[in-house]
């Protein structure tokens, strides 16, 4: 992902900047040598056939002390550098080119936004970093049989992990089974189900336990991997919710009994919710939104405390698709709370929500002559906040990354999130229009507001350094995981390191091969003085004699 730091142009006038500076720096210590050392007269008629004499007389050993002097520069240069960056996390010649040459060279100063955000970088240290990376069910997943299974059978890639899998055959175990299902034979047969790997061995046990009794496990997992069509996986639900509220109504009856009966109910309310829930997403992708929106609403009237499952994030889509943008402000409301875990859902919606109100018309060229309104910069800050949380979103939105099927968990803040938003959102930003132009023009301007090292928050907490391995267990390998920030060094190191190592090199040469050496840089700087040569000439045949003579007493 993009880093803090001036554009490729600023890089560039900087570059030159820093070029001219170093080449003019080591030939004026050349000309202190020639004056203070050899005491060269100075006077421009002899000038020239002065240079040309010393030239003439300069030995090798000159040669490789001043390459050597050159590489020795250079490598000071380079650590200073090299520190500066451990340090700050920063360029030093990048921070002086931002601060003082790109004013000069035409650019915007943008050194109060930056010394304000480092102070609330300073501030923001001080937040306990996070120790691990939580990996959450992803609220939108997925039909295996109906979905992931045909990309399989189309492509001949595997969509899903093993350790994403895994995950997922420990979820269903801790929601689908409990310690009294050895007291009914289908559900412990199904207990044994869910801890197969083989799909096959599964499905088998599926239709077993279903010989037996009505098990609504049964009958999910089947919808989940047998079925090859969401037609097709919402009958399977539709029977697994007739055999789910029995079981569900006679557990509540006996849920005060004993502990045993209380993780049976819990159990039977966790089936309930699930069927309920993929029932509302079949209806979704069947097209009947109205009827999902409706599911869901009552799910979570029904069920208000397992939040854990996120629910409104599958209402939000919903809603979206309907353009119930009201709605869909009335439920950021309720959930985009500072008590309440963030979400790329919960935060881009918000961004959306803002651009859509100004989007139609913005202009960064007439923005950039008048300023932003009000309206338009609570859009960029929006905006900024949904970047700065999972900073991986843009590309995909904007297409300038490919996307794949989204996994069945996601780890929030990273890569995989990020997939999996813009799947199922990208058609709601298209539908607004000027969303993405509004995107395109401002993302990247979150990354100059995040202070250095990028580790460090600035509206959220510290940025995980662990979502990039996790994002790589949960991602397929053809997939390109995306990275933020990346550990690159800035490019004056590079540029110093390669300018240090150019030098010792011509010192290591001009010391092994001394003549030959001698006769290249003589040709080079004969090369270099010609243009002064020509110069000179011209001036002498237009000035007159006497002005040129008082030239050179001066």
């Amino acid at each position: 992902m993009a880093e803090a730091g001036p554009g490729f142009l600023e890089q560039l006038k900087s570059c030159i900047v820093w070029s001219w500076t170093y080449l003019w720096t080591v030939w004026f210590f050349i000309m202190l040598f020639l004056v203070y050392i050899l005491r060269v007269p100075l006077k421009i008629n002899d000038n020239l056939s002065t240079v040309s004499m010393f030239l003439n007389t300069l030995t090798p050993k000159f040669y490789v002390a001043l390459t050597g002097t050159s590489s020795l520069i250079s490598g000071l240069i380079l650590i200073f550098e090299w520190w500066y960056f451990r340090k700050y996390g920063t360029s030093f010649i990048e921070q002086v080119s931002v601060s003082h040459l790109r004013p000069l060279l035409g650019g915007v100063d943008n050194n109060s936004p930056s010394n304000s955000n480092t102070s609330n970088g300073d501030s923001d240290s001080n937040r306990q970093s996070v120790s691990e990376c939580k990996v959450w069910r992803n609220p939108l997943n997925l039909f295996r049989g109906a979905e992931y299974n045909r990309y399989t059978w189309v492509t001949g890639r595997e969509p899903l992990t093993y350790y994403d899998m895994n995950l997922s055959a420990q979820d269903h175990q801790t929601f689908f089974t409990c310690d009294t299902d050895h007291l009914r034979p289908a559900d412990a047969i199904m207990q044994k189900a869910w801890r197969e790997r083989n799909p096959q061995a599964r499905i088998s046990a599926a239709h077993e336990a279903l010989e037996l009794n009505e098990c609504a496990t049964a009958y999910i997992l089947l919808a989940e991997e047998e079925a090859t069509t969401i037609v097709e996986a919402e009958k399977l639900f539709k029977q697994a919710l007739k055999a789910g509220e029995g079981c569900y109504r006679r557990s509540q009856q006996l849920q005060h009994h004993g502990a045993q009966y209380e993780a049976q109910h819990r159990r039977d309310t966790n089936v309930l919710v699930y069927i309920k829930r993929r029932l509302a997403m079949c209806a979704r992708k069947l097209g009947r939104t109205r009827e999902a929106v409706k599911m869901m609403r009552d799910l979570m009237k029904e069920f208000p405390l397992l939040s854990m499952f996120n629910i409104h994030e599958n209402l939000l889509e919903a809603l979206l698709e309907l353009q119930a943008y009201a709605d869909v402000q009335a439920v950021l409301a309720k959930y985009d709370d500072i008590s309440l875990p963030k979400s790329a859902t919960i935060c881009y919606t918000a961004a959306l929500l803002k651009a859509r109100a100004v989007s139609d018309k913005f202009s960064p060229e007439a923005a950039s002559r008048r300023g932003l309104s009000t309206a338009e910069m609570n859009a960029v800050e929006a905006i900024h906040r949904a970047v700065e949380f999972n900073p991986h979103v843009p590309k995909y939105l904007l297409e300038m990354k490919s996307l794949i099927l989204p996994p069945e968990h996601i780890l929030k803040r990273g890569d995989s999130e990020a997939i999996a938003y813009a799947f199922f959102h990208l058609q709601h930003w298209k539908r607004v229009e000027g969303a993405l132009n509004l995107l395109h023009c401002t993302w990247e301007g979150t990354f100059r507001m995040i202070p250095y090292p990028l580790e460090k928050g600035h509206l959220f907490y510290p940025y995980p350094i662990c979502t990039e391995t996790a994002d790589r267990e949960l991602l397929p390998s053809f997939h390109e995981v995306s990275v933020y920030p990346k550990k690159e060094l800035p490019f004056f190191i590079l540029f110093t390191a390669g300018l240090c190592s150019f030098t010792a090199m011509l010192a290591l040469l001009t010391h092994q091969f001394p003549e030959l050496m001698g006769v290249f840089a003589k040709a080079f700087l004969s090369t270099l003085f010609a243009p002064l040569n020509f110069v000179m000439e011209k001036v002498e045949g237009i000035l007159p004699s006497s002005l040129w003579h008082q030239l050179t007493r001066i």
